[in-house]
C-alpha cells in the first residue's frame, strides 16, 4: 500500500491538538546577500522542541484501544523518544523508549521528566530497537518506529501541506537526512501538490545511513560515530519498509556537511537570526554557508529541533573547541 495526499490532510487534522503548525519565517541575516528568499521553518518551536510529535501523535492516536492499553515502545536518538513520551502522556499511554548510550543526557532527562520509562543500552539504534523488539515480543507492546513507520511518515509529510499553502511559489525544500521519514513524508506529499519542486536531504559526514543506503541502491549498515548532528544517527533497517523506497523514488539529491561546516550552521543561525538550533536543525545552513546547495528560487529548510546540551551550544556559540568522542571540533 502506499501513500495518498488525502491521507496527509486527514492525518493533519488529527494532530491539531497535539502538535502546532509552526512558523515560516524569511531568513534575513543569513539570505541578505541571497538573491532568492531563503524561509526557515521553525519546527524548534513544537511543544517538544522538534518536529518528531508530529508522527509520533498520528502514530499513538491511530492505535486501537487494546494497543492503547498495552501501551508503547520506541528507540530514538532522542527526539522520537521525547515525541512518544510526550503524546503517549497526554493521551494516558504508557511509554518505554530504549535509547543507545550515545544519546545526549539532555534528552534522556527530557523523556523521563514526561513519565516514560526509559532503558540505556549499548552503542547504536541498533541496539535499542533490538531491546525495543524484544519488548514487543515479551511484552506485547506497540513498537513506534521512528521513522520507518507509516503513521509516522504521515504525521511528518505535514509540513509539506503547511510549507505549500503558505508559499507555493516554492522551488525547493531542504530537509535533514537521516532514517527518512521526515524528508520521505515530506517528498511524497510536497511533489503530489507541486510535481516540480525540488526536495534536498542533508547530512553528517560519517553515519549518514540514508545517503550511503542511495548510493549503493539498498539499505546498508554504518556505524554511529559523536556528532554535533546527533539526531541524524542511527541505521535506516536492512528490512526498511517505507523510507528508503520513498527517498529513491521522490528526493532529488542528498549532500553531505562536515562537523565543522555544522559548528558554523548553528553560529549563523544563533548570531544571523537569534535561533537556538541542535547540530541536525542546522544542517541545511550549513550546507549552504559551505557552497553545497545554491538559491535557484525560493527555498525552505526545515530547523528540525532545537533540544541541544546547552554546554555544548554555549560552547559553539563562544567559538571554543567542543569534544565530540575522542576529537575537538571548532568550526
Amino acid at each position: 500500500m502506499g501513500f495518498a495526499l488525502a491521507e496527509v490532510m486527514e492525518a493533519h487534522r488529527l494532530i491539531a491538538g497535539l502538535a502546532r503548525r509552526t512558523p515560516l519565517i524569511e531568513a534575513r541575516g543569513i539570505g541578505a546577500d541571497a538573491r532568492q528568499p531563503l524561509l526557515l521553518k521553525l519546527e524548534t518551536l513544537q511543544p517538544i522542541g522538534a518536529f518528531k510529535i508530529r508522527g509520533a501523535a498520528h502514530a499513538l492516536l491511530r492505535l486501537d484501544d487494546q494497543a492503547k492499553r498495552r501501551g508503547v515502545v520506541a528507540c530514538s536518538t532522542g527526539n522520537h523518544g521525547r515525541a512518544v513520551a510526550y503524546a503517549a502522556s497526554r493521551l494516558g499511554i504508557p511509554a518505554t523508549i530504549c535509547l543507545s548510550n550515545l544519546v545526549p543526557q539532555i534528552k534522556v532527562d527530557a523523556i523521563a521528566a514526561l513519565g516514560a520509562t526509559v532503558r540505556r543500552c549499548g552503542s547504536s539504534q541498533d541496539d535499542a530497537q533490538t531491546d525495543a523488539d524484544r519488548l514487543v515480543g515479551e511484552k506485547g507492546l506497540t513498537d513506534i518506529s521512528p521513522f520507518d513507520h507509516r503513521d509516522v511518515i504521515l504525521g511528518q509529510a505535514t509540513i509539506a501541506l503547511e510549507l505549500l499553502s503558505e508559499r507555493p511559489d516554492l522551488t525547493r525544500i531542504v530537509v535533514p537526512l537521516s532514517g527518512g521519514g521526515l524528508i520521505g513524508g515530506i517528498a511524497f506529499a510536497a511533489k503530489a501538490l507541486k510535481p516540480s519542486i525540488r526536495i534536498t536531504g542533508v547530512s553528517m559526514e560519517e553515519g549518514a545511513a540514508m545517503h550511503e543506503s542511495l548510493k549503493a541502491g539498498h539499505p546498508i549498515a554504518v556505524t554511529e560515530v559523536p556528532s554535533l548532528a546527533d539526531s541524524l544517527g542511527g541505521g535506516i533497517n536492512l528490512a526498511n519498509q517505507w523510507t528508503f523506497d520513498l527517498c529513491r523514488k521522490h528526493v532529488d539529491e542528498t549532500v553531505l556537511v562536515s562537523e565543522e561546516e555544522i559548528y558554523r550552521g548553528m553560529r549563523a543561525l544563533f548570531f544571523k537570526e537569534r535561533l537556538v538550533a541542535e547540530g541536525a536543525g542546522a544542517v541545511g545552513i550549513a550546507a549552504l554557508l559551505a557552497g553545497k546547495i545554491k538559491l535557484d528560487g525560493p527555498t525552505a529548510m526545515i530547523v528540525s529541533g532545537q533540544n541541544v546540551d546547552m554546554d555544548q551550544f554555549l560552547g559553539v556559540v563562544r567559538g571554543d573547541a567542543v569534544m565530540l568522542g575522542d576529537r575537538l571540533v571548532r568550526g
